[in-house]
C-alpha cells in the first residue's frame, strides 16, 4: 500500500484498531513519554498500538508516537504487507531501489518560519526520560549530504534542543551523517542538514536500516512504498526533503564548533553521559497546516526504536550474508527485541552443508555487525518463537563443542559490558543438528494425522485457532531429515531456500 503521507497512514492504522487518540490534555515534558511507555511495559506485543495525543499543553499541534513501531503487526501495516511478508518485502526492495521524484512544491512548505523568527519552543518536543533527561530531544529523520558526490543520507540521529535556535547533532565518526558533515568541515564550510518529522511510513522504515555507504535511503523508501518519494528542495539549505512531511527543521552544522549534549536515555536501556557534539543553527522551520509532531519512543527496550531498527537490520544481515558472502542456504535472520535492534541477540536460520558451516556463518555475522550473541539454527525452527529457541538451546547446544567465544574485540561504545579499553566479546551458538546425531525424529504424530485431528477438532466444535506456521515447518523439516538420515545423507534436506536474484 502506497501511503501518500502520515495522515493517510493514520487512517488505515485506526481502521485496523492500532491507533488510540488521547483527547485529555497532556504535558509533553513528562506525560507523553510516561503514558507511551505503558504501551511497551503494560501490553503484550500483539495488543500494542500507536498513540496520538490531540490536546497537548502549550501547543495546537497533535503529538504521535509508536506509530510505526508499536509491534510487528503495526510495522507490517506501515510497510503495507502481512507480518509474515516483512522479510521478503525488504529483501526484494534492497535490490530494486527507486529514485525520488523532485517536485516544485509540497505540503511541507505550506507554512515557513524564517530564521529571524525561529523559536524551537514552538514545537512540542517531548522529554523522553523525564527527570533524567535535562533537555527535550527530537527523534526523527535527519538528512545530510556529501559535499562532493551530492549523495544524501538519512539517519535517526538524536537532536537535543539547546536553545531557541541551536540543536546538537548526535552522530559519531564512522556514521554517514558525520562523514557528510566532515566533507564540508575540512573545507571550513558549514554543512546543510534537515530534520524531517512525520514523514510517510516508508521514509521512517528506510531511515532505520543500516544501509551500505552510498545507498540513499530515499531510494529504498521509494521501493518500500512502491512509487517514488516526492521531495522538494529545502527553503534555506541544499537538501531534498520529503514533500509530504509534517515538519522540517533546516539548519547549518558549524564546521568547527562543539556544544555539550547532556546525558540522555539511550536505546540500550541505560542513561548516557554528557559529551561534546557537533551542532547546527536552525535557519528555518517549515510545516504543513495543523501539523502532527511525531517522535520515536526509544530508551529502555522494548521500544519503538527497537522494533523499527530490528526489523530492518535483521533483513540487512540476511541480505549481506546471501548477496555479499554467497551464503545461499541462509533462509532468515531474526533479532530479539533488545538493545535497539543493533546489538541484540541474532538468530540465523540456515541449512548447514558441511561440518562447521553453521559456526562459520555465525563468525561471519559477528564480524560484519554489532550483534553480540548469535545463534545458528536449522530451517525447521521458528526463529521468532522463544520457546522453539529455548528448546534448541537446551537440546542441541553442547557447551563444550558448540559454543564459540570471540574475545578481545572492539564493541559498540555504549555496550556496558566492555572494558576500559573499549574491548569486549561475542558469543556464537551452533544450535543445528549435527552429523550422526542419534535423535533425528520429532516426538509428535506425523503431519497427516495432526491435520486429520485438526479436522476432528473443528467437527467437535472446540475453540477455533489457526495452525502456527512453526508447527507445519517443524513437522516437514523433521520428516525430511529422517528421510535423509535413513539414506545416509546430511545436507540438501529439500528445504526451500530463499534465493535472491540481482
Amino acid at each position: 500500500m502506497a501511503y501518500k503521507d502520515l495522515r493517510d497512514y493514520l487512517r488505515v492504522l485506526e481502521e485496523n484498531g492500532k491507533l488510540r487518540r488521547v483527547k485529555r490534555q497532556v504535558d509533553p515534558s513528562w506525560e507523553v513519554s510516561c503514558m507511551a511507555r505503558w504501551i511497551y511495559q503494560g501490553f503484550p506485543e500483539d495488543r500494542r498500538f500507536g498513540l496520538l495525543f490531540e490536546n497537548v499543553k502549550g501547543t495546537s499541534m497533535s503529538v504521535g508516537t509508536a506509530l510505526v513501531g508499536a509491534s510487528r503487526d503495526v510495522y507490517a501495516l506501515a510497510l503495507g504487507t502481512p507480518p509474515e511478508k516483512i522479510h521478503d518485502t525488504w529483501l526484494r526492495v534492497l535490490s530494486q531501489p527507486l529514485a525520488p521524484k523532485t517536485v516544485a512544491s509540497g505540503p511541507v512548505h505550506e507554512v515557513v518560519i524564517p530564521k529571524e523568527k525561529v523559536d524551537l519552543s514552538y514545537l512540542p518536543v517531548p522529554t523522553w526520560t523525564p527527570e533524567k533527561d535535562k533537555r527535550p530531544c527530537i527523534t526523527a529523520c535527519c538528512i545530510t549530504r556529501d559535499r562532493d558526490s551530492g549523495v544524501q543520507n538519512i539517519g535517526t540521529y538524536r537532536c537535543q534542543v539547546q536553545s531557541k535556535n541551536q540543536i546538537t547533532f548526535n552522530t559519531n565518526p564512522g556514521r554517514q551523517g558525520y562523514q557528510n558533515y566532515e566533507s564540508y568541515a575540512v573545507h571550513g564550510e558549514p554543512a546543510p542538514v534537515a530534520v524531517a518529522i512525520g514523514c510517510e511510513p516508508a521514509v521512517h522504515l528506510a531511515t532505520s536500516a543500516a544501509l551500505p555507504k552510498g545507498m540513499d535511503e530515499l531510494h529504498v523508501a521509494g521501493a518500500l512504498k512502491g512509487e517514488p518519494i516526492e521531495v522538494v528542495r529545502g527553503k534555506t539549505v541544499d537538501i531534498l526533503v520529503p514533500a509530504h512531511a509534517e515538519i522540517v527543521v533546516e539548519g547549518l552544522l558549524h564546521p568547527t564548533g562543539r556544544m555539550v549534549e547532556d546525558g540522555f536515555g539511550e536505546f540500550l536501556g541505560y542513561m548516557g553521559t554528557s559529551a561534546d557534539r557537533i551542532w547546527f543553527e536552525v535557519t528555518a522551520i517549515t510545516h504543513r497546516r495543523d501539523p502532527i509532531y511525531y517522535g520515536y519512543i526509544s530508551q529502555c527496550p522494548p521500544s519503538e526504536s527497537t522494533m523499527i531498527q530490528g526489523q530492518a537490520n535483521e533483513c540487512m544481515a540476511h541480505w549481506q550474508l546471501v548477496t555479499h558472502f554467497g551464503e545461499q542456504t541462509v533462509t532468515d535472520v531474526a533479532l530479539t527485541q533488545t538493545h535497539g535492534g543493533m546489538l541484540g541477540h541474532a538468530v540465523v536460520q540456515m541449512t548447514p552443508m558441511y561440518p562447521g558451516h553453521a559456526k562459520r556463518v555465525g563468525r561471519l555475522l559477528a564480524e560484519i555487525t554489532h550483534f553480540k550473541i548469535i545463534t545458528v539454527v536449522d530451517t525447521g525452527i521458528d526463529i521468532r518463537y522463544q520457546q522453539h529457541l529455548d528448546w534448541v538451546h537446551n537440546s542441541l547446544v553442547n557447551p563444550a563443542t558448540d559454543v564459540t567465544i570471540i574475545d578481545d574485540c572492539f564493541t559498540f561504545f555504549m555496550d556496558p559490558s566492555r572494558d576500559e579499553r573499549g574491548m569486549g566479546g561475542k558469543l556464537i551458538l551452533d544450535a543445528t543438528h549435527k552429523i550422526g546425531h542419534s535423535y533425528t525424529d520429532l516426538s509428535l504424530p506425523p503431519k497427516h494425522l495432526m491435520w486429520k485431528a485438526y479436522e476432528s477438532w473443528q467437527d467437535a466444535d472446540l475453540p477455533a485457532f489457526n495452525i502456527p506456521q512453526r508447527v507445519e515447518r517443524s513437522l516437514d523439516w523433521h520428516a525430511k531429515r529422517l528421510e535423509c538420515s535413513d539414506n545416509g545423507r546430511f545436507a540438501g534436506l529439500g528445504t526451500t531456500v530463499r534465493r535472491l536474484k540481482y
